[in-house]
């Protein structure tokens, strides 16, 4: 029987650093108002002559080295972003794939906002498994500072850019490999969080959002975990889409888990929507907090709405 496995971590994050001292001087905020909500205290900005496909590509370098494959057996390149290059074509997959080096195989965009990355694990697992696909890179990439109004303090206080990808390959051995995705989407609160075509900014109602996300998160992360027959005693770590600390921690205590088991990177690089969860997954690899055949739960919510969950043991 053929499974999915996650195969490799790597992440991208841009030099430039604003601070919420610098955000000071750019809005009515401060840095204590700030990580008392939100837990951010700095994020990452890319240059100007840098686009979003640049940071995935980037990314990409990292996990195609750190799985130890051959570019020209990927076939085929998905990336989620909310933050394209383009306003509708060419895709950025498409770009990364061709920075990459990587020709004739399929490569296309996804949109799914912060949910992004959850959403390509399920993609891949299916292709995977289905026999279709044997070698998948998925990227989270976003440079968001592009669409972000620096005097709407409700947002630009939050968002960051960076980027990280993975390889997904097929294997034999269920112990390596992605357990179950979840992935569910409600288009009736648009409204709440979006990116209007005429301003081209991002638009955000941060309450109701906070709400929501912590409703949806709580009960699939539990529903998941019950569905493969597993406890909070078997996680070795939970690592959610980095929106909020206060989102977290409610959820890492509806489940029931201890702090060591909760993976934090929020503070270094504030919410990077579809990149948040890969960024958060190399941070625990590189930190030696993640190792090869760790059980771990991603935890996703986003614009959409949408929200999801992936359980899966890592294989890097």
């Amino acid at each position: 029987m053929i499974f999915a496995s996650f195969r490799s971590i790597g992440a991208y994050y841009p030099e430039n650093i604003l601070s919420n001292f610098d955000l000071e001087k750019m809005v009515e905020t401060n840095d204590e108002w700030i990580v008392k909500r939100t837990g951010i205290k700095e994020r990452r900005i890319a240059n100007e002559d840098e686009d979003t496909s640049d940071l995935g590509y980037k990314a990409s370098l990292k996990a195609i080295e750190r799985a130890n494959i051959d570019i020209k057996d990927i076939d085929a390149v998905i990336c989620a972003t909310l933050s394209p290059d383009y306003l509708a074509m060419p895709s950025t997959a498409v770009i990364i794939a061709d920075k990459l080096g990587i020709s004739n195989v399929m490569a296309f965009d996804i949109s799914a906002a912060c949910s992004g990355f959850v959403y390509l694990l399920n993609i891949a697992k299916s292709m995977i498994e289905s026999g279709a696909k044997k070698n998948i890179l998925i990227i989270g990439a976003e440079k968001i500072s592009k669409i972000m109004d620096y005097k709407d303090r409700s947002t630009c206080i939050i968002f960051g850019d960076g980027a990280g990808a993975s390889i997904i390959s097929a294997t034999t051995d269920k112990s390596k490999s992605i357990l179950d995705v979840s992935s569910f989407a409600s288009g009736g609160h648009d409204e709440l969080l979006n990116t209007p075509l005429d301003t081209q900014k991002m638009h955000m109602e941060g309450g109701e959002i906070f709400k929501l996300a912590v409703r949806s998160l709580s009960n699939d992360a539990k529903a998941i975990l019950e569905r493969n027959n597993k406890t909070k005693e078997d996680l070795d770590l939970f690592i959610p889409h980095q929106a909020n600390k206060r989102i977290i921690d409610k959820v890492g205590k509806y489940i029931g888990l201890k702090p060591e088991q909760v993976a934090l990177s929020i503070a270094k690089y504030g919410n990077t929507s579809a990149a948040s969860i890969p960024m958060a997954v190399n941070d625990m690899y590189e930190s030696e907090k993640l190792k090869n055949g760790d059980l771990i739960l991603l935890n996703a919510f986003g614009g959409g709405l949408t929200w999801g969950s992936g359980l899966l043991y890592f294989n890097g």
